[in-house]
């Protein structure tokens, strides 16, 4: 027979996996964040929403969550396996390099905003010394659960962002040791233990990554050669689990033994596989704790307290915002655009900033109503962060844009022009950048200059189709012009319009197909690249390749079809050219040249 309990938890299980079967697909749809659909729901189901109505109406049992504490292994599951997932994208060797960005930015944002929310706490609210910087370093943390999937790790703002973020999951551990000390009725021991957890620590990490060095491969080799995707997961979950209860069984908290077992991963083969297969419990790890940040909301008592949860929240934001921002820009690390999105991103507290409310109160630093009133804090500024993301966003798009003038004038007077910056464009730029080989590049979207400047590449909002638009960018003096964009009937009336006006400037274009090239010829281009034709040539050198053929011969046989093709395209685009010639030449008025 089924307990009470058991029943307990697969009503939970139920409404979490039936509010993320509906909420993804349904915000994904109008292009909302299901961050705020996620919270939402929590504050639906959780107890301060319906979950307070079930004892008029028993039936709400099935479709709510009595308290917070009933899904707190659910949420902290869902933890785990984000930052596991967020490991899987990362490399030891990435983690290397971004270890000033850890160690120097990292330590300075943390200590700094928690001197300051520290001190404002002190002045403002009349706290003891040691309960007012014990709430500014917990508020002073950022949440890595949702900084790292709406920034990813691989853009400028997500790696600026992700190495702050690690040093604060480092951190930790010694700031919870640091408030137990800190307590009224703790031990001289605190000290002793603390350097006791880290050295245990310090050995569980190396004996992990060494295991994982030599044991990984094998594991995942056999789940490659039964060919079954549901043993890489089982294996998947099996290294992630044992890594997060061994670090958690030293004292360090389990997502660093998440993130490691995620790095040990990603140094394997095997990464892609095992990313593809644990993709679904991204978003409902995600989903599970953004609903028990919900049912941490009280409306009654948001209510009552409106005013000063809302400066609190201001104050938060805007003191981390403006230290955050200004150690990256004055680092030098990042562009100005970058470091403002950086700020914002991580201006609300985090996660982990609960679990040091919890240790504060615990060590008696601070009162029960002190800690509820920083939770909503929290939980407010967790709720509004994709607002944040979303504002940081647009105000780093306006400074990059407010910048492009300025440099655009500091670049070389020769130099190439790229027309179009999306795929191909990008490519273009980037192995004229390796060749130090002067260029611009224009884009008429707005979001894909910002992004590109923020990347660090010499972009500016143009749109080409605007009369006029391309004679700022200084083509008489340019050594030739790229055309990538899409567009084949905009690419045809440019070619067109720059050879009339530039008869000897190199116009190389991007092309479709065979007829797309001839007609681009036709209108004068220098060079135009066929796709299709292309990617056909690319395929036979791999094949020969493949086959076993040197690759010598196959490189001087692909270029004489090559070659041979760009002919026959050229000349089938004169063909087409001549009999409109003559059409004009027959219908030419008297007098005129024949």
């Amino acid at each position: 027979m089924v307990s009470e309990t058991e029943t307990s938890l697969i009503g939970d299980a139920l409404v979490v996996l039936g509010a993320a079967g509906v909420i993804i697909p349904a915000f994904a749809r109008f292009r909302i964040s299901p961050v705020i659909g996620f919270i939402l729901v929590g504050l639906l189901v959780g107890p301060s929403g319906l979950g307070s109505l079930t004892g008029d109406y028993p039936w709400l049992r099935h479709v709510t969550i009595g308290s917070a504490e009933e899904i707190a292994l659910f949420a902290e599951l869902g933890i785990v396996l984000l930052l596991f997932s967020i490991g899987l994208e990362l490399s030891f060797r990435r983690l290397w390099q971004l270890r000033k960005l850890v160690f120097g930015i990292g330590a300075a944002e943390l200590l700094l905003c928690g001197a300051i929310l520290g001190s404002a706490i002190l002045l403002l609210r009349d706290q003891p010394l040691a309960s007012a910087y014990g709430l500014g370093i917990a508020l002073a943390l950022s949440s890595t659960a949702l900084v790292l999937p709406i920034a990813g790790t691989k853009t400028a703002v997500g790696k600026a962002a992700f190495s702050m973020l690690l040093f604060e999951d480092l951190a930790l551990v010694p700031i919870i040791f640091i408030l137990a000390a800190l307590s009224p009725a703790a031990s001289g021991d605190s000290a002793e233990l603390l350097l006791t957890t880290l050295w245990q620590g310090a050995l569980v990490v190396a004996a992990l990554a060494i295991g994982g060095w030599f044991l990984l491969p094998k594991i995942f080799a056999q789940a490659a050669r039964a060919k079954d995707p549901e043993l890489f997961l089982a294996a998947s979950l099996l290294v992630v689990i044992v890594a997060a209860l061994a670090t958690a069984a030293v004292g360090l908290s389990p997502i660093v033994g998440a993130l490691l077992a995620g790095l040990m991963i990603a140094e394997t083969e095997y990464h892609n596989e095992v990313e593809a297969i644990t993709a679904p419990f991204k978003g409902l790890a995600l989903g599970v704790f953004l609903i028990s940040v919900g049912m941490g909301l009280n409306l009654r008592t948001i209510a009552a307290m409106w005013p000063q949860l809302i400066a609190a929240v201001v104050g938060v934001v805007l003191v981390k915002a403006i230290v955050t921002a200004a150690l990256l820009r004055f680092s030098g690390v990042v562009r100005r655009g970058t470091a403002a999105e950086v700020g914002l991103l991580m201006a609300s507290p985090s996660e982990t900033t609960l679990i040091v409310l919890a240790t504060a109160l615990q060590a008696q630093l601070i009162s029960r109503t002190t800690a509820e009133f920083w939770q909503l804090v929290t939980a407010i500024g967790l709720t509004i962060t994709p607002l944040l993301a979303r504002i940081g966003h647009d105000i780093a798009r306006r400074i990059e844009m407010g910048n492009t003038e300025v440099e655009a004038e500091d670049s070389p007077p020769r130099r190439t022009v790229v027309v179009g910056f999306g795929r191909v464009g990008r490519i273009v730029a980037e192995l004229l950048r390796e060749h130090d080989r002067p260029y611009i590049a224009v884009d008429a979207d707005i979001d894909t200059v910002a992004a590109a400047r923020r990347d660090g590449f010499l972009v500016r909002y143009t749109d080409v189709g605007r009369p006029g638009s391309l004679s700022k960018l200084g083509i008489e003096n340019a050594d030739a012009v790229v055309l990538t964009m899409d567009d084949p009937v905009q690419q045809l009336r440019m070619t067109r319009r720059l050879r009339g006006k530039y008869p000897d400037l190199p116009i190389i274009s991007r092309a479709r197909g065979a007829d797309h090239a001839a007609a681009l010829y036709q209108a004068g281009a220098t060079d135009a690249v066929p796709e299709t034709l292309e990617s056909s040539l690319q395929l036979a050198e791999a094949v020969l390749v493949g086959l076993g053929t040197p690759m010598g011969p196959v490189i001087a046989s692909i270029h004489d079809v090559r070659a041979k093709m760009r002919h026959d395209i050229m000349t089938k685009g004169q063909l087409d050219h001549e009999p409109r010639i003559r059409r004009t030449r027959r219908h030419a008025p008297d007098g005129e040249a024949a």
